[in-house]
Order: structure tokens, then sequence, then C-alpha cells
């Protein structure tokens, strides 16, 4: 039977136990109230690294467990988690084109749910994830982050996101990449009139503008036909300069 006691005998008994109580100075919420933004609770009893170590730990086996479960989802839940860790950094992708492999390399700019895109001084590449062969970082290319990874802090921005998420997001394409995947087919439905080239299929490969994408087809428009592309089919998405759409159109 739980013991009995009054409501004045009970905050006593609190009042001493709470001055009894170890006093810790947590200098996160010291620098807050010197900022005047207010206190703010942690998320459990142990240090913001060793949550964020864990969490990172919690994320892993998650995914683990998942592609356990669901096999046929495993390439690309492993690749989308790689380049994810991976962002804005430099990486190497050997990608299948027909019978031959294909080596990219760049920064990962955009991380969709069936594909990955990355840059160099020249290009930007698409490639699906079920094209990919294998990714890993360059030798010698040192593991740390871009600055530009740290926008989410921008004290302006979180404002604008608490009080107008949608319309904030929508107006920059690094915060749509952040908080939405993207397919292949609506990523490429916002670069109309960008001169590319798809290769798919075995060996082939054309050249022409971007006109619209539908839930099958991807539409270019070279300088003398149209062509509709499987997007199943495609292999890598490659963006042109102006020198290699004149070659294209001399050889043509």
């Amino acid at each position: 039977m739980k013991e009995e006691i009054r409501h004045d005998a009970y905050v006593k008994k609190l009042l001493e136990a709470r001055e009894k109580e170890e006093i810790r100075i947590d200098p996160i919420n010291e620098r807050n109230i010197a900022k005047g933004e207010g206190l703010t609770s942690p998320t459990n009893h142990v240090t913001t690294e060793e949550t964020k170590i864990f969490k990172e730990y919690m994320e892993q086996k998650n995914l683990f467990k998942l592609t356990e479960a669901k096999p046929h989802m495993k390439k690309a839940l492993t690749l989308k988690r790689f380049f994810k860790m991976k962002r804005n950094q430099q990486v190497e992708i050997y990608s299948k084109a027909g019978q031959k492999s294909i080596y990219s390399e760049g920064k990962v700019n955009a991380i969709g749910r069936d594909f990955v895109m990355i840059t160099n001084l020249k290009d930007r590449i698409w490639i699906p994830y079920e094209k990919i062969d294998s990714a890993n970082v360059p030798y010698g290319i040192p593991n740390y982050s871009n600055t530009h990874q740290h926008y989410i802090y921008d004290n302006d921005l979180r404002t604008k996101l608490l009080q107008n998420f949608g319309a904030t997001v929508s107006q920059r394409e690094i915060l749509i990449q952040q908080f939405h995947e993207e397919t292949l087919r609506t990523n490429l439905s916002r670069w109309k009139n960008t001169w590319v080239e798809i290769k798919y299929e075995e060996n082939k490969s054309h050249v022409g503008k971007v006109l619209e994408t539908s839930k099958k087809t991807v539409t270019l428009k070279g300088f003398r036909h149209v062509y509709h592309i499987p997007l199943n089919k495609i292999e890598m998405i490659e963006t042109i300069r102006f020198l290699k759409i004149l070659t294209s159109f001399i050889s043509r």
C-alpha cells in the first residue's frame, strides 16, 4: 500500500530535495540566456556529441535492418545514405553503360529517390542508382564537409522556414534537395531548355534540349529531331557546352 502524504508535506519534501540537488551549469542554456533566446530542453542525459554519435549509429543500424527486410531496396537505400553523408564532397562513381564501365568524379550536388547528381568544373551529371556499380571517396581527398552545409543555421533562414515553409523551400534549389527526395523525372522537369547528352540502352545517345518529362519518358529537342527516351533506360545524363553542341550539329 502506498504511503499517503499531504500536499504541504509533499511540497516541503520536494523543496528539501531541491536544495540538495547538484546544480550543473549548462553552457548551452547559459549562452542562450545571454543572447536572450530562452532555455532549451536537452534531448537526453548524455552530452550533445554522444547524442550525435548515437544518432548516426542508430540510423546505420536501422538502415541495415531495413535492407535485410527489403533486399530489393538495398542498393538504392545504401547509395542514398552514402551520398547524403558525402553531400558537397568529392566522390567517384563507377556506373554501367551497356557492357562498358564509366568513371565519373565530382561533388555530390543532389540526392534523389532514384538518382544522384554530381557536378564538377565543367559538367553536371545525373546517374540513376540502378546503373551505379560502386561509389567511393577518391583516394587522397580529405573527408570534410563544405561550409555550404551550414546554411541551415542561418537565423534569418530558420525564421523564414518556421513562418513560411512552403514558399521558402520552393524558392531555393538546395532547400528542395534538403527537404524533398525528388525522382529523376521531377528533377529533370526543372531543367527545361538545358542542353544535355543522354546515354541510354546499348551505346545509344542523343543530344538536345530538355523539352519535357512524363511518367515514362524524357523528351529532347535536337537540331532536326525530337527524341522520346524511356526514363528506365537512361544510363547517364550530362550537360554539354556550346562546342560539343556545335560538334554534334556538324557531325549530323
